[in-house]
């Protein structure tokens, strides 16, 4: 419950991540979307989302879909009609769902980030209602929930979801991305034309909470306070992260000649991401090295994905889907799990994620663009989110002249 905490916690570390690393004029927008997702994905997760991605699949099921019932029943032990409380050696049902919940809504927060600063809010919070309600749990039922990944010959692995989380939420950032189209003054006459963000402290911040906040996410999903595997954890995940720090800010300023503040976070975010598949199963060396190919990885990406002219204000599609990837075929690489066999496991599982999540998130966004629209008005994206889709804004005692 307390790593629940932690991973709750993460939710404050994203919003100020991604108001800090775009404009003044639509941080009360990307706030409200934040605060959306984590009550909404909660209530979605409790309602239908729980059942779907543990539906308890049978010995001759598939293991692509199952359902095991609508709402929360907690397990009742027969003999004495109490509560079962060898549901699990290591935390109890309303454990089980509540950390759960948290991740369910991580994955619609990654699509918020991407789309900042020109989506629509009622489309996105459509969109977030069916991909967190719907499309998540089904996608994490294949793992998680003893489905077709986990039935392979050689088991897919993802300890704490660089696939399942977020390049599940990575795969729907890069389909919105290319279906909304970059910002106004993103791309100017076939050059990339940088778009500051307004409050670096907060992005700083944000990031430093979210490390905070990944103790909880690995920590927690050890499913046990077993000492030994929840501090390997802890310092798996730490070295990870700093090595993708320090690599990216080495790297970037190598290429660039300047010591870049947001490539230097984002680094620290690709190796948290990269070591989330297998940080219980890696050395100390292996989660340096992982952590350190992230932080290269993230640099690369992130130019790779402006010169295709791709928008991602605040580099969610590089860290969390090109890193995620990274992380779980990372795990048939380095650690305990490390052979042939366990990477094309894990090249099967991010295919499977790769089709599925590209396929519904399309399908979702494609059918929203062509109803009701899914990207505000030229004028509404000159002047900000906040004052045209709230009629509010976040700094109304300090305002800037904005583009």
């Amino acid at each position: 419950m307390i790593c629940t905490a932690l991973v709750f916690f993460m939710h404050l570390g994203f919003s100020l991540l991604e108001i800090g690393l775009t404009r003044q004029k639509n941080t009360i927008n990307i706030l409200f979307k934040n605060v959306f997702i984590v009550t909404i994905g909660l209530l979605l997760y409790c309602l239908v989302g729980f059942g779907l991605m543990y539906p308890g699949f049978a010995e001759d099921s598939t293991g692509f879909f199952g359902f095991s019932g609508f709402g929360l029943s907690a397990p009742i032990d027969p003999t004495t009609g109490a509560l079962d409380l060898a549901y699990n050696a290591g935390y109890t049902y309303w454990t089980d769902f509540l950390f759960q919940g948290m991740f369910a809504a991580t994955a619609a927060t990654i699509v918020s980030g991407a789309v900042a600063e020109r989506v629509k809010i009622i489309p996105f919070m459509i969109f977030t209602i069916i991909y967190v309600g719907l499309v998540y749990p089904i996608a994490g039922s294949w793992k998680w929930g003893g489905g077709f990944l986990q039935k392979l010959e050689t088991p897919f692995y993802d300890f704490a979801g660089s696939t399942l989380v977020h390049s599940v939420g990575g795969w729907a950032a890069l389909v919105a991305v290319c279906l909304l189209g970059p910002r106004i003054g993103k791309f100017k006459d076939g050059k990339i034309q940088a778009i500051p963000g307004h409050n670096l402290p907060l992005a700083t911040a944000g990031v430093l909470i979210l490390w905070l906040g990944w103790f909880g996410f690995n920590g927690g999903s050890v499913l046990s306070a077993d000492p030994t595997l929840t501090s390997l954890t802890l310092v798996t995940t730490s070295l990870a992260a700093a090595a993708g720090g320090v690599i990216a800010a080495l790297v970037s300023g190598i290429i660039y000649k300047n010591l870049d503040l947001t490539m230097f976070l984002n680094g620290i975010l690709a190796g948290l991401v990269g070591i989330t598949a297998g940080a219980d199963q890696m050395s100390p060396t292996d989660a340096i090295l992982i952590g350190a190919i992230a932080g290269t990885i993230i640099v690369f990406a992130v130019s790779i994905i402006d010169k295709l002219k791709l928008d991602d204000p605040v580099g969610a599609i590089a860290v969390h889907l090109v890193c995620g990837v990274w992380g779980t075929l990372a795990v048939g690489i380095f650690g305990n799990l490390a052979g042939f066999d366990q990477f094309i496991s894990q090249l099967i599982g991010v295919a499977s994620y790769a089709v599925f999540c590209s396929i519904f998130s399309f399908i979702i966004l494609f059918a929203l663009k062509k109803t009701m629209g899914i990207r505000v008005s030229e004028k509404e994206e000159l002047e900000g989110l906040d004052s045209h889709e709230h009629g509010m804004n976040a700094y109304p005692d300090f305002r800037l002249n904005e583009n």
